[in-house]
């Protein structure tokens, strides 16, 4: 098997692997968008979104940042995009770096600032555990490639933004759960959100040591 050959089956899986993404994230970035509409539009302030009035800065930038940060994310999964066009590839990065922090760091201030309004103490602690994750995960990532080391960079961005498509994940998992056992209690909510989380990184370890594969097989050449 030549490297080319690779590369050619890699950029068909991936262009399925990114249309996955853009479903998964369908969900969460169309509510996003709609509570941007009712805090922009002057909506009447309920319990469910009064926190979001009282401290809009935080969901506001969460929201935009995580639009161009699943978007730009997605793209970056394709290969032959990122080889005919490297120099879109790094300034992409760049910009996903600084949005994949924004969207961490909205949802980090949010859980600390904002009043628990469901999933209880299990929830908020994995907000906070998962949250400092991404931008952990991104920091070493953006370390890693001023370092030259590709192999790492990727590893590290594809567990970040594993974690930042988190809510895309949790809509299917809180879905599900409430159609096999009805409506959770604070603790069955927590560990639904936990759930999609898991999954998202699982799926992610099985990217990164698929993709490792190419360069072990080229070292033994």
């Amino acid at each position: 098997m030549k490297a080319n050959d690779y590369e050619a089956g890699n950029n068909g899986s991936a262009k399925g692997f990114v249309a996955a993404i853009f479903i998964l994230s369908f969900i969460p970035l169309a509510a996003g968008i709609f509570r941007l509409a009712v805090l922009a539009g002057g909506a009447e302030i309920t319990p469910d979104n009064a926190r979001f009035f009282a401290s809009p800065t935080p969901v506001v930038l969460h929201i935009l940042g995580a639009v161009v940060y699943v978007i730009l994310g997605a793209l970056q999964f394709v290969p032959g995009f990122r080889r005919r066009r490297p120099g879109w590839h790094r300034a992409a990065g760049r910009l996903l770096v600084l949005c994949g922090l924004i969207v961490g760091l909205s949802g980090l201030w949010m859980t600390l600032s904002y009043p628990i309004p469901y999933g209880g103490r299990l929830l908020y602690v994995l907000r906070l555990l998962f949250g400092s994750g991404m931008v952990a995960s991104i920091l070493l990532g953006f370390m890693a490639i001023l370092r030259g080391d590709a192999i790492r960079h990727r590893a590290w961005m594809s567990r970040g933004f594993a974690i930042g498509l988190g809510a895309g994940t949790q809509a299917l998992t809180l879905m599900a759960g409430e159609m096999v056992a009805g409506p959770p209690n604070d603790l069955g909510e927590a560990l639904l959100n936990g759930a999609g989380w898991v999954i998202n990184l699982s799926v992610a370890e099985w990217v990164i040591r698929r993709q490792r594969k190419p360069y072990e097989w080229r070292k033994k050449r």
